[in-house]
């Protein structure tokens, strides 16, 4: 295979068995005796975590962009090449390493189902593209399953709006367009949230409502 750059590499596959790791029951997980985590994905933070983690957004093709605009315009193609690699690798390094660490620590990841090909038709594609939020979920999905954690997706609609602690939708929220630029907000029961931490709570609520179905007692 051919990388982008114009390197050769041979690639040898060699099937083995690999027993599936054993999930954590779904009790110990809803009765809090493992930990697990909601995630809201964003473009001013990559993630924001139900346990208050939060993970900045880095910009890896802007950063870049200047170069590659002044290598594309000199009609340097070896070079773009080399600058588009050191993009992707970088973005790859950063996904690997947080979604590791989210996957070692955790026995339940709950994602929102955020759509990066609809929002990368929109002003926002750049940023969407470059936070690689379609691989993050891929790593995610494959590291659980290995390490034989809990992985799902789940609807993220209204997650934003809704308070966590309450579970109303109450009308001081931050609504579309015009409410992106609020980041806290305080519900009508007092509690004052971190709009994207609030979001992950209720994507990890989610989450732990759909492993709860068939549950007896539950």
């Amino acid at each position: 295979s051919e990388d982008s750059r114009g390197r050769w590499y041979l690639n040898v596959s060699v099937k083995i068995d690999v027993p599936d790791a054993p999930l954590h029951p779904v009790t110990d997980v809803l009765s809090g005796h493992v930990p697990s985590i909601g995630i809201d994905l964003g473009l001013k933070d990559l993630a924001a975590g139900s346990n208050g983690l939060k993970v900045e957004a880095r910009q890896f093709y802007r950063d870049l962009e200047p170069a590659l605009a002044i290598a594309q315009r000199a009609g340097k193609k070896n070079r773009t090449r080399a600058l588009h690699a050191k993009i992707a690798n970088r973005r790859k390094d950063q996904l690997h390493k947080l979604s590791r660490a989210l996957v070692t620590g955790n026995a339940a990841i709950f994602v929102g189902d955020v759509s990066s090909s609809r929002l990368a038709k929109t002003r926002m594609a750049k940023s969407v593209l470059d936070a690689g939020w379609s691989a993050f979920r891929t790593m995610l999905q494959y590291k659980c399953a290995d390490a034989g954690a809990w992985f799902e997706e789940v609807d993220e609609a209204y997650s934003t709006q809704t308070c966590s602690s309450c579970g109303i939708l109450p009308p001081e929220r931050p609504k579309g367009i015009a409410g992106l630029g609020i980041r806290e907000w305080t519900c009508a029961c007092g509690v004052t949230h971190d709009r994207d931490i609030n979001a992950a709570k209720n994507i990890l609520a989610a989450g732990h409502r759909r492993l709860a179905v068939g549950i007896s007692g539950l």
